[in-house]
């Protein structure tokens, strides 16, 4: 510990109002391993903020001991601010943030033990596809079998199970595998992916995480540094860790062992991304010296609600025991739509939320619409045009996604590391400059052939390209030079505005006068904005290019910024991790949607299904609607469909629910005209003069009338008046 005349002045422990007892007792819980089991809306940030503040308050720790690990920055930001809203500026000391920022700054210190530069670049998705296909071209492979959303997701799960492209090369099993995937030079696109990386002075998202485990389990006198500087380690969200982040935590903590991770098995719905649910399940067995609270009281949800997410999760078998429970009010039942089709459901769902907006006199922003896969929101999104319903998709394309900001941000990347491979194929003919893909090609062969850098071959270029084309690389260096000569003196805004002016970049944005080049043209300076923003900002002590785009490139999924205007939301179940809403709509609840058709092999992947239900669930504050559809267009094909398993697995309505605006379902007992064989049930197999054979899914009855909906073989859908269809019942097949 440090002296104490460097401990910040907290008020008594006023951070200790209003905690309920086992929030108290997680928060003055200080030494030794400790997991605290926080049920959905527990209030677990209030109790991680209040820990920190007891530790800096009671055990004299100092903030820059204390690291503490979020996934997105949203969340980390929410923590910061709370922290130092209780202690004040010195929080600003504590490590704290997602785990791959914390470790970009780890590695922006550490990174030259490897071979790479501070300022090493980071790559997204999108720059990591452009390099295999490059790599897959070089190859002279077939592009259809080597699809680089292939190659980048199996070289991402091997990274987060630990096993490197020189790992991998030394294991006949995974050849073998290769071969039976019929990718069997998968091994050797690996390898060339990451020597391409480490000569361009370049790290993906599961490169920040492997590197970093790599020095700390490589380097003791290293990691002995960094096991004494932490003596608390922090971990949100502790059930969504994969193989990596755990063992990188495991052993950052050897020393001192006071590691205290918060998180909810049942909450565990990223096993795609690598997240090990063993992690958060055998936890107590890696720490026998461990503390578990648990945090089982619901603030968020009412009654109905918080029982419903009860019954849900109790079918699943792994899983850490608690009994989540609420002093809120009973609320309103729960909903259920039950729709014909796939547009129905959109048009029910919209009726029923504009229902509820004008019954409750709330807002449209207080309304989202949950799906399991984003394909769903067309026919929501046409159900709310058609209503003039404002609303907003989280989780589309990013603003930092779009062609003309990633190419400007190439620009200024590369300035920032000449090396940056990615970066210069973007940029080296935008504005054109008659410098074609063939010279591109010829100078990273030579660069690969001669073992020397991107920029010292651009720098010679002279010496093998003539004529226009070595003038035109030679005038791109000069610009690359001159600009990059501004970064020891001018901050991130300056050096981005004498970029997009020099470069041409922004003049023929400008020049194209089409709507679409007007946007592109906005998205620049919307961009230019945000980094005067960066620069502007009082709290930040760096205002380097190089720090504003590091902070860029760790932007995550859960961090894109909505627009403030009233809108109702619309986004994937996954995106809504961490949200609530007041009224939540949890649409297309049938077999192979949700449960998904591709979760379907294993009872671990059934039961992460059920986890993203009892997610999806718990968003909802006052009122929760689910709707199924009894037929879907699919593939270009209209399918019957079966309600999901799970809806059997809670009791909610009667086993024919209440249709919203209708009439409640039931077999109408009419005896039609022409029908001499009784009365129609749903199931029935019939005949009509002009549709042909098809089946009864649905009868109703409104104002005296009786109607059926019926699927046609050949016709799909229609709704007929029954006294007058002339429908004939076939004999059961």
């Amino acid at each position: 510990m440090l002296d104490t005349q460097e401990q910040p002045s907290i008020p008594d422990a006023s951070y200790l109002i209003g905690l309920n007892e086992m929030q108290r007792q997680a928060v003055t819980h200080t030494e030794g391993p400790l997991m605290i089991i926080a049920g959905a809306g527990s209030g677990k940030t209030k109790v991680l903020t209040s820990r920190i503040a007891h530790l800096l308050k009671e055990q004299k720790a100092t903030p820059h001991q204390i690291l503490a690990l979020t996934f997105t920055n949203k969340a980390a930001a929410e923590m910061r601010h709370r922290i130092v809203g209780i202690i004040g500026d010195s929080a600003k000391a504590i490590w704290l943030g997602t785990f791959h920022s914390v470790f970009v700054r780890f590695l922006r210190m550490e990174a030259h033990r490897l071979g790479y530069p501070a300022h090493f670049t980071i790559y997204d998705s999108e720059d990591s596809k452009s390099l295999l296909k490059q790599i897959v071209k070089d190859l002279n492979l077939d592009d259809k079998i080597y699809k680089p959303n292939l190659l980048l997701s199996r070289i991402s799960h091997f990274k987060n199970k630990l096993i490197s492209a020189h790992i991998y090369a030394g294991h006949s099993t995974y050849q073998t595998e290769d071969a039976r995937m019929r990718i069997p030079r998968f091994g050797e696109i690996f390898l060339r992916y990451t020597n391409y990386c480490h000569k361009a002075a370049a790290m993906d998202f599961d490169d920040l995480l492997l590197h970093t485990h790599t020095l700390l389990h490589n380097n003791a006198e290293l990691t002995e540094t960094y096991q004494r500087k932490f003596s608390y380690v922090f971990v949100d969200e502790f059930q969504d860790t994969n193989l990596v982040q755990y063992s990188m935590l495991k052993k950052l903590v050897a020393h001192h062992q006071n590691i205290c991770v918060v998180g909810d098995d049942a909450q565990s719905i990223y096993a795609f991304r690598g997240a090990d649910i063993q992690n958060i399940l055998h936890f107590t067995k890696d720490y026998p010296q461990h503390t578990v609270v648990k945090l089982e009281q619901n603030y968020r949800s009412t009654k109905r609600i918080v029982d419903v997410a009860n019954q849900i999760i109790r079918h699943n078998e792994a899983q850490l025991p608690k009994k989540v429970w609420t002093d809120n009010n009973l609320g309103e039942p729960i909903e259920m739509v039950k729709a014909t089709s796939d547009v129905e459901e959109a048009r029910l769902v919209v009726a029923s939320l504009l229902a509820q907006k004008r019954k409750h006199a709330v807002l449209y922003q207080d309304f989202v619409i949950l799906y399991r896969t984003n394909n769903q929101s067309r026919n929501f999104e046409e159900a709310l045009r058609r209503s003039n319903i404002p609303y907003r998709i989280i989780g589309g394309l990013s603003f930092y996604q779009r062609k003309e900001v990633k190419d400007f941000i190439a620009y200024l990347s590369f300035l920032v590391n000449h090396n940056d491979a990615e970066s210069f194929k973007r940029i080296i003919n935008l504005p054109k400059r008659g410098i074609g893909s063939v010279t591109v090609d010829k100078i990273f062969a030579i660069a690969y052939e001669q073992e020397r850098s991107l920029w010292d071959i651009l720098c010679d270029a002279t010496g093998f390209l003539g004529g226009a084309v070595a003038i035109a690389v030679g005038r791109f260096v000069a610009l690359i030079q001159e600009m990059t000569d501004r970064l020891a003196s001018e901050n991130a805004y300056l050096v981005a505005v004498a970029v997009a002016k020099e470069s041409g970049f922004l003049k023929e944005l400008y020049e194209d006068k089409t709507i679409e080049g007007l946007t592109r043209y906005e998205h620049i300076q919307e961009l230019l904005n945000g980094i005067k923003q960066f620069v502007d900002d009082a709290e930040n002590n760096d205002a380097s290019l190089g720090r504003f785009i590091q902070e860029i490139a760790l932007i995550t999924d859960g961090d894109q910024e909505t627009q403030q205007q009233d809108a109702v939301t619309l986004m994937t179940i996954h995106t809504s991790k961490g949200m609530e809403f007041k009224y939540v709509y949890l649409v297309g609840m049938e077999e192979d949607l949700f449960p998904s058709s591709m979760m379907l092999g294993s009872k671990a992947d059934v039961e992460e299904e059920r986890r993203l239900f009892y997610v999806a669930v718990t968003r909802a504050q006052l009122k929760l609607t689910l709707s199924y559809a009894l037929s879907r267009y699919r593939f270009g094909k209209l399918t019957h469909t079966q309600p999901s398993r799970f809806l059997n697995e809670v009791v909610l309505v009667p086993q024919e629910p209440k249709k919203v605006g209708m009439a409640p379902t039931r077999v109408v007992n009419v005896p039609p005209r022409g029908n001499i064989n009784g009365t129609f049930k749903i199931g029935d197999h019939v005949k009509h003069a002009h549709f042909g054979t098809g089946q009864i899914i649905q009868l109703m009855e409104t104002e005296g009338v009786s109607k059926a909906i019926i699927f046609f073989h050949n016709r799909g859908n229609k709704t007929l008046l029954l006294n007058y269809a002339k429908l004939e019942i076939l004999p059961t097949q």
